[in-house]
């Protein structure tokens, strides 16, 4: 169980507390730090599974705790945008994104019930929303003003279109089982 890519990922969870705490800094360099913590938990997001695969260590622990961690930070640090920002144009797309992540999560496990996990893997379009939606969060937490906080906000977009995407390709596939009568 205790593998390098589970450490990584049991990292990553570590990583919550101070990414807040660096958040609420009372310094300037505070909201930097919070993002290269936030970068460092995508990175270690990456590496985990990169050698997880490459090292062949994939275990039950790490298939269940990976994705637990990366929602873990990613809503923790939509929270924190979404306070420091105050704004509905923020914080529309940050709902939608801990939204859908709520449902897959749900379908996910109801289809693994059912016997049809494979049906719901992740997909090309959740690997692009995934690194839309860090790039977002990482400028949004840099920046606050000017053209890359603009970038940062278009990315921000550009994510929830493709975790609005995602999410319709995973219920389609699970559509059939949905409404299967039994």
């Amino acid at each position: 169980m205790w593998n390098i890519p589970n450490i990584l990922t049991v990292f990553r969870i570590v990583l919550i507390p101070f990414f807040v705490l660096c958040f609420y800094l009372p310094v300037a360099w505070g909201h930097l730090m919070a993002a290269f913590l936030f970068a460092v938990a995508g990175f270690t997001d990456w590496l985990d599974g990169y050698l997880a695969r490459r090292w062949q260590q994939s275990t039950p622990f790490g298939a269940f705790l990976d994705p637990v961690a990366d929602k873990l930070m990613v809503a923790t640090a939509l929270g924190l945008i979404v306070e420091h920002y105050s704004v509905f144009w923020i914080t529309l797309p940050a709902v939608v994104m801990v939204g859908r992540e709520i449902l897959i999560s749900a379908l996910r496990e109801w289809m693994a019930e059912v016997g049809k996990r494979a049906h719901v893997q992740v997909s090309n379009i959740g690997k692009f929303k995934t690194f839309a939606q860090m790039a977002a969060i990482v400028g949004l937490l840099i920046f606050q003003t000017g053209s890359l906080f603009y970038v940062s906000v278009a990315l921000l977009y550009i994510a929830v279109i493709l975790t609005f995407w995602s999410m319709m390709v995973y219920l389609r596939a699970a559509w059939p089982s949905l409404t299967q009568i039994h």
